[in-house]
């Protein structure tokens, strides 16, 4: 398995919740254990918090070689592709709300990145169902994105389980990430939707020991 292998079964740590004081260290706790690295990317208007942008990721790069998984909750992604890749960004998404989907698809293609799609909570698979053949990771929320360690949204895995059903029946090449409130309770409702890429943040770098709270994930992950 690689970390460009399509449905492979991983966890992706977010940054989120890591110390952001030494975000070096707190990637070094737990790179020995992914492939993936989970990157929020907030503006403060498209989600109600800022946090990093592409010169955190140019320095971040330096310390890891691990596969840059950058979600951008941002209003204008198409204004910053560029910018992400050349500080070393792997594969970007972004979210369907924001508008000109197609066109910034191709523009991430045309930069050689992965390209991800993205949906809120309250929006209907009816709007990423018609990209599927175009991208390259469906990042299901299941929170409102904006802060970590909030409480899963069960209502979210009817999204994942119409997602699976997509995927499978079309032979895609394609990942389903989820991401919010997955912990050792809910990963194994995500895994059973048919989820394969498990964001987590709070229950990785929130925890007292991040490497040991991985190894329980990675293992209720094995069990599933």
């Amino acid at each position: 398995m690689t970390a460009t292998d399509f449905g492979a079964m991983r966890i992706a740590p977010s940054i989120l919740s890591a110390d952001f004081g030494d975000l070096g260290a707190s990637i070094g706790l737990v790179s020995s254990q992914v492939e993936w690295l989970h990157v929020d990317v907030m503006d403060g208007h498209f989600v109600p918090n800022i946090t990093i942008g592409p010169p955190v990721v140019k320095s971040l790069r330096k310390h890891s070689d691990l596969f840059f998984d950058c979600h951008l909750m941002i209003s204008e992604p198409w204004r910053y592709l560029e910018d992400f890749k050349k500080a070393g960004a792997d594969s970007c998404t972004f979210h369907v709300e924001v508008g000109r989907t197609g066109e910034t698809i191709q523009l991430a293609r045309d930069l050689g990145l992965r390209v991800g799609l993205s949906l809120n909570p309250d929006k209907s698979f009816d709007l990423v169902e018609p990209y599927l053949d175009q991208i390259d990771v469906l990042l299901v929320m299941s929170v409102f994105p904006g802060f970590g360690g909030q409480s899963f949204i069960p209502d979210v895995l009817d999204t994942v389980r119409k997602a699976r059903e997509a995927v499978d029946s079309r032979g895609l090449n394609l990942d389903i990430e989820i991401d919010g409130g997955i912990d050792i309770n809910t990963l194994p409702l995500a895994i059973a939707a048919g989820a394969n890429v498990f964001v987590a943040g709070n229950a990785i770098f929130g925890q007292a020991n991040p490497a040991e709270s991985l190894r329980e994930l990675q293992s209720a992950l094995v069990a599933a």
